[in-house]
């Protein structure tokens, strides 16, 4: 694993905004970057991350099959009671799910370890699955990098299969928050590739989702949303003044509520509880059941239970230095991970998204950010296989 510098391509910006990625560039600083690239091997790749992403999701999938029958487990995740049987009849019922981003520390050599899953409103899709494609194209035919390079990327593909497989009532609506072009763009991708599998689609904002009188989820039209793919996290929407009519609102979710299970960083202790010492994974314990000094003598991490892009993160590091990233949700529990440090490239911690489409691995996305705290402000950069 190197990471090599490169010229960007001269006319990238203008393609970027022609197909749509919009957000390449995030509060006045530069989101996609491709003045570098991180070049893997073979085995590399196949022996150290896709091997242990499928392992640790099947460890994953076989979590949830306890938590939601396990009452005592869901109250750990403090996962709301009037959610309980929503979410285990949604496991038993075998609802579909479509995607997740494992976020691993991998310098090169294994085993890679464990952080954390993004399993249910992961970003960063359209980046990893098409735009650096694009790049890993375009910079092969123009002598850039050696002809024959390859990228860990079926992303789209898997995606657009999946979406064919799955039989979901239509049409099937996206919706994410007004005002995050980041969001807005992930779920137009994602939107394109439900169109490109056959299905009707339509696009309705978070906020302009109305109830029916009988307790059913409409558009702005009053037509009812028989599907919805929401970039927005279960545990906001059971926190919704409407959130107990979402059990009965008749409305198929992707994804569905079992990944609420999965979204959330209580796995993290409950993995470790299944899985001791497994070589992927990081001793984790809830903060509330363990003695934090006595534990992590060498560094640990501390992580709401429910977080995102890096908030709420404080970090101690083996010589005792803290680094705490602020934000909005201090207001559940948090769990304690052992400290495993980012691999650093040229001054840059670099983290390597995994992503997992259906039950497969699929491809990998890499972040890099000076601080050692990986955020929704770091960058993003291209990847290539050599053989």
């Amino acid at each position: 694993m190197q990471r090599v510098p490169i010229n960007p391509r001269s006319d990238w910006q203008a393609l970027a905004n022609q197909l749509g990625f919009k957000f390449h560039t995030l509060y006045g600083e530069p989101y996609w970057d491709e003045s570098a690239y991180y070049q893997f091997t073979l085995q590399q790749i196949e022996n150290d991350i896709e091997d242990p992403t499928a392992e640790v999701h099947n460890m994953c999938l076989e979590l949830v099959d306890k938590v939601v029958n396990d009452e005592q487990q869901l109250q750990r995740l403090r996962i709301p009671e009037l959610y309980w049987d929503y979410i285990r009849n949604s496991w038993r019922a075998g609802d579909k799910h479509l995607y997740g981003r494992m976020d691993l520390a991998y310098d090169g050599s294994g085993p890679a370890k464990f952080y954390e899953y993004n399993a249910d409103t992961p970003t960063s899709l359209y980046e990893s699955a098409f735009w650096q494609w694009i790049w890993l194209e375009q910079t092969m035919e123009q002598s850039m990098i050696p002809a024959s390079s390859d990228q860990f990327n079926s992303i789209q593909e898997q995606l657009i299969e999946r979406l064919t497989a799955i039989d979901i009532p239509q049409p099937l609506y996206f919706a994410c928050c007004k005002g995050t072009e980041e969001d807005r763009g992930t779920v137009q991708y994602f939107e394109d590739c439900a169109v490109q599998a056959g299905l009707a689609t339509k696009f309705i904002y978070v906020e302009d989702i109305g109830i029916s009188p009988d307790g059913e989820f409409t558009d702005l039209d009053d037509y009812t949303i028989p599907t919805l793919f929401k970039l927005y996290p279960w545990e906001w929407l059971m926190d919704e003044a409407f959130g107990p009519v979402i059990p009965q609102s008749g409305t198929q979710f992707l994804e569905p509520p079992w990944k609420a299970v999965l979204s959330n960083k209580g796995i993290l202790p409950l993995l470790w509880e299944m899985f001791p010492n497994h070589p992927n994974l990081l001793p984790a314990f809830f903060e509330d059941e363990i003695n934090q000094g006595s534990r992590f003598t060498k560094g640990f991490v501390r992580k709401p239970l429910f977080s995102r892009e890096g908030s709420n993160i404080t970090l101690q590091d083996h010589q005792g230095n803290q680094h705490i990233v602020e934000g909005p949700y201090d207001d559940n529990g948090y769990i304690i991970q052992a400290y495993h440090p980012l691999p650093v490239f040229s001054d840059n911690y670099t983290l390597v998204g995994s992503w997992v489409i259906a039950d497969q691995p699929a491809g990998i996305g890499i972040r890099e950010d000076r601080q050692v705290i990986t955020k929704d402000s770091s960058r993003f950069l291209p990847h290539v296989i050599i053989a």
